[in-house]
């Protein structure tokens, strides 16, 4: 039996408390009743003996402590899933934003998930194709991972994150019959109308809106949506990988956001903070989100997430960043040095990292080469910074010649292999063909890495 309770207590941001109640259940959905009738939302998050503190989902101004009612529901906050959902705009409460009509739901969901036996796991080992150089070539990015981008105030992370969502796509092992649908969801936490109509307007100019669904919460919407959106949209994917065998790429931008709205969240509850001002259990919630990618045996969909992060004041070691590496399997640093030098996609790959990338790559997933050549561009590369940073003091004129070789390497590295154009969708052949020509810069006797059959395969002499 629903039971309905006046004794509304105690209101302090996104936060009520409602006193004398029973029977109540953690994450237990909620309705408060106002005083002209209207409905608003919300879901326990903590229970005492006699009290229950709930999290409103929308604005709690205009909620009387004297009139208002609220009624626990009895059950958790659940989402309706469809195919249908390909093509669509949601908002933070799953909600359509897009003008058209609700969807008929093939199925509800809990939006927080089902544990995940470990056991069930299967390893991630195909390689997706980004159609970008820095990733596809140097930090792959394999099916079922989850890799995350760092970025700072002003880097152009959405306009990478759009170009992934547009251009990714799962490149199966050769002779593979492997036909699974390739589906994005992209979830945005707090951010303009400005970059929500422009993710909505690259996918609908190129077609991809018909394969990926939307989740769009404004800075100007509830602070409180920007903790379930994230779960709307991994439940989505769970439902379109695990039960209709699609492999999914989950977006999400900008977790710093996520985590802003669980501190202002913590600070009404009056609970004790972490580092920074952060709840202390941050590193548990974020696991909670970042552990639902992945493959489970004897499933052929799989959930792949790129959660994307702006870095406060660019500190790698701020709790955010800090604890998602942790988490995550390796990370995507964006450099503010290339993007001062109009390098649009401006990733700093000696930084970046992909744990899984040898699982991904090689032979039948990329090409034979793809591990050396890899290895070689990494070292090449590091060499030719530091050749750069000694010219600096030295002067030019100082450099031997293979040093020489090392500075215009990396000088050629920054413009022709990092430097990529919005539009621009590169083919892992396409990147390796570039890798090999900056390494004809280098005499041979520096190309210590790669074996001698595949410089007399791939590399062309100048």
């Amino acid at each position: 039996m629903i039971k309905e309770y006046k004794t509304l207590k105690e209101v302090a941001g996104p936060i009520l408390i409602i006193d004398k109640v029973s029977d109540v259940k953690y994450e237990e959905l909620v309705e408060v009743e106002l005083a002209d009738g209207s409905i608003r939302r919300g879901r326990v998050l903590e229970i005492t003996d006699t009290q229950a503190v709930v999290q409103m989902f929308e604005d709690t101004r205009g909620i009387n402590l004297e009139s208002g009612k609220a009624r626990f529901i009895g059950k958790t906050m659940e989402i309706g899933v469809s195919t249908d959902m390909l093509g669509r705009v949601f908002n933070g409460s799953g909600k359509p934003k897009d003008g058209r009509p609700e969807i008929v739901p093939e199925k509800r969901m809990d939006i927080n998930g089902i544990p995940l036996n470990p056991y069930a796991r299967d390893y991630p080992n195909d390689f997706i194709q980004t159609g970008i150089s820095t990733i596809d070539g140097l930090n792959t990015l394999v099916r079922g991972q989850k890799l995350p981008i760092f970025s700072g105030a002003g880097l152009p992370h959405s306009d990478i994150a759009a170009q992934i969502a547009r251009q990714a796509k799962v490149k199966s092992e050769e002779g593979s019959s492997e036909k699974n649908p390739f589906v994005v969801i992209f979830g945005a936490m707090g951010i303009t109308f400005e970059e929500a109509n422009f993710f909505i307007e690259e996918f609908k100019k190129t077609g991809a809106i018909e394969r990926a669904v939307l989740f769009l919460n404004l800075a100007n919407d509830p602070v409180v949506e920007r903790i379930t959106l994230p779960r709307l949209a991994l439940t989505t994917a769970e439902y379109l990988a695990f039960e209709k065998d699609m492999h999914v790429l989950v977006i999400l931008t900008d977790i710093t956001n996520y985590c802003e709205a669980l501190r202002e969240i913590g600070a009404a509850r009056k609970e004790i903070p972490g580092r920074r001002g952060y709840p202390g259990y941050l590193y548990t919630d974020l696991s909670t989100l970042y552990e639902r990618a992945g493959r489970v045996k004897g499933k052929k969909g799989s959930i792949t997430q790129i959660p994307i992060l702006t870095m406060p004041e660019d500190d790698k070691t701020h709790p955010i960043p800090d604890l998602t590496g942790y988490i995550t399997e390796g990370q995507i640093m964006l450099s503010r040095e290339l993007y001062r030098q109009g390098i649009q996609t401006c990733v700093d790959v000696l930084p970046s990292l992909s744990r899984l990338k040898d699982k991904g790559i090689g032979e039948g997933k990329t090409r034979e080469d793809h591990s050396s050549v890899l290895n070689q561009l990494f070292a090449a590369y590091a060499r030719g910074k530091e050749v750069r940073e000694l010219a600096v003091i030295l002067g030019e004129a100082a450099l031997s010649a293979v040093d020489k070789n090392y500075l215009e390497f990396a000088n050629s590295f920054e413009e022709k292999f990092v430097k990529q154009g919005r539009d621009e969708d590169r083919s892992i052949e396409e990147t390796l063909t570039i890798g090999w020509d900056l390494l004809s810069i280098l005499p041979k006797s520096e190309l210590k890495r790669v074996k001698d059959e595949h410089i007399k395969k791939y590399l062309s002499t100048k």
